[in-house]
């Protein structure tokens, strides 16, 4: 049976306003309407609801008990179409996106605090992964979008370029290169360093951009994450090679943070999502937020935004 909800209005209406004159200045309709509402209505349940005399208007017993339940199904109703609307306007609704760690570290938290400021009921779910991990997350639908190093990329996905993040070193304030504000590739040669696995996505990077330098580094730690060889550096294992955005602000004191020059080395970071996909409005949201993010970071920077 379909629901006729025109009619379940038109009757809550006549009940309420005692008269088929008001009920239909109520609803904003001609009386002729709103008598056909009902009657379309009646005849549908096969019931009788409403009694109407030339003098006056009265529930059935069937109308006295039906009309608690018609309320309850009109509220029930509005609080759903409203629920539909936050969602469709962004205000509510759960978001999944996938990140390389280090993203997660000094690029997404501020955003991520601007978009809960504006809308509190969302919720985030954040998939940190390697740079083939984002990638996958993304195709296999468990994250709307991604922020993942730039490159060759799936054919089903598009990327959009939202920053360069240059590699640098990192090391305690007692280390001999701490005094630097910043040092050459050729520097480091002398320098036990950390460096990244052969499964980071850092990697292939960095061997394809010092691959035609002639050095001799001497990379005595191998590690798949950045925060791993932040780590170290703050307990004085090793100086360390990673990208500028593990570094969280103020969060190891003791730990200095050198520019690398001859060649300047940095990666590029994307937004990639599906071709064609539809994100939803709670995610349309946090995606847009975070390419104005990089426009104002471009434009802080002196550079032409995308």
């Amino acid at each position: 049976m379909k629901i006729d909800t025109l009619g379940v209005q038109a009757f809550i209406a006549i009940a309420e306003q005692g008269s088929f004159q008001k009920a239909a200045h109520a609803l904003f309709i001609t009386q002729t309407a709103l008598t056909r509402r009902l009657q379309n209505f009646e005849s549908l349940l096969g019931v009788k609801l409403i009694e109407r005399t030339t003098r006056s208007v009265a529930l059935t017993s069937i109308g006295r008990d039906f009309l608690p339940q018609c309320r309850r199904l009109m509220s029930e109703l509005a609080t759903m179409l409203a629920e539909i609307e936050k969602t469709g306007s962004a205000q509510r609704g759960d978001v999944s996106l996938a990140c390389v760690p280090t993203v997660g570290v000094q690029y997404l938290p501020h955003i991520i605090r601007e978009y809960s400021a504006r809308y509190p009921e969302n919720r985030i779910r954040i998939l940190d992964h390697a740079s083939s991990g984002v990638a996958a997350a993304v195709l296999r639908r468990e994250a709307e979008f991604g922020i993942n190093i730039g490159g060759p990329h799936h054919p089903d996905l598009r990327s959009t370029p939202l920053l360069e993040d240059k590699y640098v070193l990192i090391c305690r304030r007692d280390h001999p290169l701490a005094r630097k504000r910043q040092a050459t590739w050729k520097q480091l040669e002398s320098c036990p360093l950390i460096f990244a696995g052969e499964v980071s996505g850092n990697r292939p990077l960095l061997d394809a951009a010092l691959g035609t330098q002639s050095l001799a580094l001497h990379s005595f730690y191998e590690v798949q994450r950045s925060s791993t060889a932040v780590g170290l550096v703050a307990e004085g294992v090793a100086a360390a090679i990673v990208p500028s955005l593990a570094m969280q602000k103020g969060a190891y004191p003791q730990i200095k943070v050198v520019a690398l020059t001859n060649p300047v080395v940095s990666r590029s970071l994307v937004l990639v999502s599906r071709k064609n996909a539809h994100l939803s409005p709670a995610a349309q949201a946090l995606y847009d937020m975070i390419l104005r993010q990089a426009d104002r970071r471009a434009l802080h920077a002196g550079i032409s935004p995308g």
